[in-house]
């Protein structure tokens, strides 16, 4: 199982065009090819962030010129679920049909369900979508009760959501079934779209599932042998940016919980991969790899979590 961000396919930088997405993709697909050379069966997920601030965007746009109502979060995130695989489904054929290989690439668009009591639901701390000024964040909130933060830069206030834990993936089997027989399938994109279930029925909620959290849970539920966390450096760094900054080769799980407890890893950055590892190698995972896409045609690169 494979997890990269939504900024591997818009960048900094960048306005975002199908072209430069596809552009993007392809080079992360690129990379992924290493490991389908390999023998790897593959299954990925990815990251949808800058992607639903577009159509947050694009929404808030359509609000103030036509009147339009803005949608929620999980039919954005279903939105961007859907177009990301579809851009990750042409980069892959394109790959594979350059290296002469024969795979079916699948995209699933997934539900995750969350729990409807997860304490996040009670203070909600994911910010997304556009900045607004405090008058304009007061007003949203009277009009659609959404909550609204102020930047700790200085940036604006944005709209904040829950980020509760993924608890079970909607059709995990026929995932599992699909990677198992050689197909390429791509699924729990931006985390999943969050849903909660009573009585047997699934309903949207306004929140935004960790996608290296999700992936984590994916993976051990397809039983995959390795998890790969892609994200901008080629490997996890205690000390970071210090004097005695070090990078980590290899680690135990009660090595990594022992540098979280001491603060080495940021969050919002590399805090959520190394606990996404370690539910990974608790849950059944042989392995965790932290490391950059770059880095994926050397079998030994990255941080390596382990039992």
């Amino acid at each position: 199982m494979v997890a990269f961000g939504g900024n591997a396919l818009l960048r900094s930088g960048q306005k975002g065009t199908y072209q430069e997405q596809l552009a993007n993709v392809e080079q992360t697909c690129e990379q992924l090819y290493n490991l389908v050379k390999r023998g790897y069966f593959l299954a990925i997920g990815h990251g949808n962030g800058p992607q639903v601030g577009n159509v947050m965007l694009q929404q808030e746009a359509g609000r103030q010129l036509f009147g339009l109502e803005a949608q929620p979060m999980d039919y954005c995130g279903a939105q961007t679920q859907g177009a990301i695989a579809y851009l990750i489904e042409q980069g892959m054929n394109r790959v594979l049909v350059r290296n002469g290989l024969r795979r079916r690439v699948v995209s699933l668009v997934t539900q995750v369900v969350v729990d409807k009591d997860d304490p996040m639901f009670q203070n909600p701390t994911k910010p997304v979508g556009p900045y607004y000024t405090r008058e304009q964040a007061e007003k949203f909130h009277e009009q659609t009760g959404a909550l609204y933060r102020e930047d700790p830069k200085g940036n604006g206030w944005r709209k904040v959501v829950a980020s509760p834990k993924p608890v079970r993936i909607n059709n995990i089997e026929i995932i599992r079934q699909l990677v198992e027989v050689g197909n390429i399938v791509i699924t729990v994109g931006g985390g999943g779209i969050p849903v909660i279930e009573e009585n047997g029925v699934l309903s949207g909620v306004e929140a935004v599932i960790d996608k290296d959290l999700a992936s984590a849970l994916c993976a051990s539920q397809i039983r995959a042998d390795a998890l790969y966390i892609l994200t901008d450096v080629p490997k996890v760094y205690i000390n970071f940016r210090k004097p005695n900054e070090q990078a980590l080769d290899t680690i135990t799980v009660a090595e990594a919980k022992k540098y979280l407890a001491e603060g080495h890893f940021t969050e919002g950055s590399m805090a959520p991969k190394v606990r996404a590892g370690i539910f990974f190698v608790e849950n059944g995972g042989k392995e965790c790899v932290i490391t950059e896409a770059g880095q994926l045609d050397n079998p030994d690169c990255g941080t390596r979590i382990i039992g």
